[in-house]
């Protein structure tokens, strides 16, 4: 069971981590800060630059510390506030399959994330092997809570900049 949770963490982590990469520099076929600014300015998030860094940040940092299962309620959390922006902000009115643009993708990877919140990391992670009791459903709803309070702000602040071009 451990190594599973630690192969389920370290393939949805590094995955996560990968797209943060993608935004903030530019690698593994991405846009950097500029493109992808550009790309949230087009879309709403603005100012897009910075949406594009906290994003970056957010996955490049949260799905760092959730391959390593470091502080992972936090890490979830983190994984979680970029998948719900991605969801509600991006993807919801295209449906569900990922082949017509829908949310399917992010769906997942948020759900995964939270499922490892409240099962918590394993023996197999740095919270292991600090001992640190970082599972349960106390640190489940934390994490949900947290995910779901990171990405209001730029989801209100889209509807704001959509309401005013509207």
């Amino acid at each position: 069971m451990e190594i599973g949770l630690m192969l389920l963490r370290l393939v949805v982590g590094l995955t996560v981590t990968a797209h943060g990469a993608q935004k903030l520099f530019g690698i593994f076929g991405g846009d950097g800060i500029a493109g992808t600014g550009q790309f949230f300015d087009s879309i709403g998030f603005r100012p897009g630059r910075v949406m594009a860094t906290v994003a970056g940040l957010a996955e490049g940092l949260g799905g760092l510390a959730f391959a390593l299962g470091l502080l992972t309620p936090l890490a979830s959390a983190a994984i979680l506030a970029t998948m719900a922006v991605a969801i509600w902000g991006v993807h919801f009115d295209k449906g569900f399959f990922a082949q017509e643009g829908g949310y399917e993708y992010p769906l997942v990877i948020g759900a995964v994330a939270l499922s490892v919140a409240f099962t918590g990391a394993g023996s197999l992670s740095v919270d292991g092997w600090l001992g640190l009791p970082l599972a349960g459903a106390e640190w489940g709803v934390a994490a949900l809570g947290f995910g779901l309070a990171g990405a209001l702000p730029p989801l209100v602040a889209r509807a704001a900049v959509t309401r005013q071009h509207a």
